[in-house]
């Protein structure tokens, strides 16, 4: 068993001791294996989700003939890295010739989609091994050629973290010409990546003058390659070296930092939220609240349980079980004051519903919980998430609202139907 040792004891620097290569396994992956390569021939890599319309979305147009080209080679789960590699190698080539040719915006698209593509050749890799280092290096290079060339500043940062530094980068709203601005910090989901974060083109945050944190955070994609995993002690200081960090920096309005997370990550968030104040709002999009996650870790695909226990730095199931049952947000929800905005589907097959209305009626501050009728874990694939607010622009609109002062004066819930139209009650 790889066991994880707790936030404060573990040892990383910027460059890190990677972790143990150790393979977590899990009972149902070893059984369901043959089951799960059957169903992917069937229904191909977004079986469990819509994992390739996530990816491209940030890349903008020019990247679907890639995600296109993924869904016809995938037909297994062993296809999925070296699919993404081969799109990675080809795109970074293309970036290549077009910087030696000086043409630049060119260079700086292909950079961009191609560190997407190293990022998700790396989601079946539940080992800190010799191909997840490489495409993790591979991956930051990409970006980092990136934020060079952006059309908006770009930076690298570490965020101290006890002993340890949180890969993260800082993006300035476009046009930043000087002065603090609002920012918010991006938490992203389990099989997802700070480099998603902020988008190649029309940036929903910083087309609304709002600078971005993305980070990956304890047990997050590259975090647990430099020996920061998953633990609650973890998440709960995240928030606090995360606006420390902020608050340090002149770009930033220190009393005007949101905090923003994506399915797993919004538990994530719920925790680094709860155990930080001067966070002033918090946005919730496709939840994962179940304590002890069970829905997800023994009910869903066996994929989701296996990453987490590389995330928390577990190769021994039993072992593992036992530490899920610390992943809960009670104890902690019940500190948020700060305004609280959760969007969830009706049908959330990862999370079930009343879990989040349970979170939600044990938050002090403002809330709006806003269910789409009829959706799945993933928000926007049903009537009521497409003739209805759309989710991502909801959340920014929101974010927006409170970190340029603008109240909360009711708690509502959102039901919103299949014809778009919603109906609204109060949270009590």
């Amino acid at each position: 068993m790889a066991h994880n040792p707790g936030f404060d004891t573990l040892s990383a620097t910027r460059e890190g001791a990677p972790a143990s290569a150790g393979h977590p396994s899990t009972k149902r992956w070893t059984e369901q294996r043959w089951l799960l390569d059957n169903i992917i021939q069937a229904n191909g890599i977004d079986w469990d989700q819509p994992r390739s319309i996530y990816l491209s979305a940030p890349c903008g147009p020019e990247a679907n003939a890639d995600f296109a080209a993924a869904r016809l080679r995938i037909r297994k789960y062993a296809d999925a890295a070296p699919a993404f590699e081969a799109l990675a190698k080809r795109r970074q080539a293309r970036a290549e010739a077009a910087e030696a040719a000086g043409e630049l915006v060119t260079a700086r698209d292909n950079y961009f989609i191609a560190a997407i593509h190293w990022g998700a050749a790396q989601w079946p890799i539940d080992a800190a091994d010799a191909t997840n280092l490489r495409y993790n290096a591979s991956k930051r290079a990409c970006y980092r050629k990136y934020a060079d060339l952006a059309d908006h500043q770009v930076e690298e940062v570490w965020i101290p973290l006890g002993d340890k530094k949180l890969p993260a980068w800082l993006h300035l709203p476009y046009g930043y010409a000087g002065g603090p601005v609002p920012a918010i910090i991006s938490v992203p989901g389990m099989d997802s990546f700070k480099e998603c974060g902020v988008s190649l083109y029309g940036d929903r945050w910083l087309n609304r003058g709002i600078a971005v944190l993305a980070i990956d955070g304890p047990g997050q994609y590259e975090s647990p390659l430099l020996g920061i995993y998953v633990t609650p002690e973890a998440w709960a200081a995240t928030g606090t070296a995360c606006v420390d960090w902020l608050t340090m920096r002149p770009e930033i309005d220190g009393n005007k930092i949101g905090l923003s997370g994506t399915s797993f990550g919004t538990f994530f968030s719920t925790l680094a939220g709860a155990n930080e104040p001067r966070i002033k709002a918090i946005a919730l999009n496709a939840p994962c609240l179940e304590p002890g996650c069970h829905t997800i870790f023994e009910e869903a695909s066996p994929t989701f349980k296996m990453r987490f226990m590389f995330m928390a730095n577990y190769t021994d199931e039993a072992a593992f079980d036992r530490f899920a049952q610390s992943l809960t947000w009670r104890g902690h929800a019940e500190k948020i004051e700060a305004p609280l905005l959760c969007l969830t589907g009706e049908s959330d097959e990862l999370s079930p519903l009343h879990f989040a209305e349970e979170m939600m009626s044990q938050v002090r501050g403002p809330r709006q919980l806003v269910i789409y009728q009829d959706s799945r874990h993933a928000i926007g694939t049903v009537p009521s998430a497409t003739l209805g607010p759309f989710a991502t622009t909801l959340v920014a609109d929101w974010m927006q609202a409170r970190l340029t002062g603008k109240p909360m004066t009711t708690s509502e819930r959102w039901y919103v139907d299949a014809t778009g139209k919603i109906d609204r009650t109060y949270l009590t």
